[in-house]
């Protein structure tokens, strides 16, 4: 059987697993940027995504596949405005993005990927 490396393990949820050389970020928040902008928090989050996947070896030229939450879809372009400059040209993951109410009003975007180690 293939070896579950569990990361910040709590009593709800991991912060991140790895199995067979997949990595699974939970959902991040902008920790740091709470209340700001969509484009601040966005910041934020793929700060704390690129922090995750550099700490167990891996980086954002191996994401697989990205789910991103908008507290309203209206912010889409601004967003992407961020997530374009970030993301890798040419190893961009498959993503769905969609509008959903988040655990907290101060919070406008929620991402979670998934990567290959």
């Amino acid at each position: 059987m293939s070896e579950i490396k569990r990361y910040e393990v709590g009593p709800r949820m991991s912060s991140m697993v790895i199995h067979n050389g997949t990595i699974y970020l939970s959902g991040y928040v902008a920790e740091n940027a709470p209340g700001q902008s969509v484009a601040a928090q966005t910041q934020d989050i793929l700060q704390q995504i690129e922090e995750s996947l550099a700490e167990v070896g891996s980086d954002k030229t191996r994401l697989l596949e990205a789910t991103i939450w908008l507290a309203d879809i209206s912010t889409f372009a601004e967003m992407n405005s961020v997530w374009d400059k970030w993301v890798s040209p040419g190893n961009t993951p498959t993503r769905a993005t969609v509008e959903a109410r988040l655990a907290s009003p101060k919070y406008a975007v929620e991402i979670r990927v998934l990567a290959a180690q």
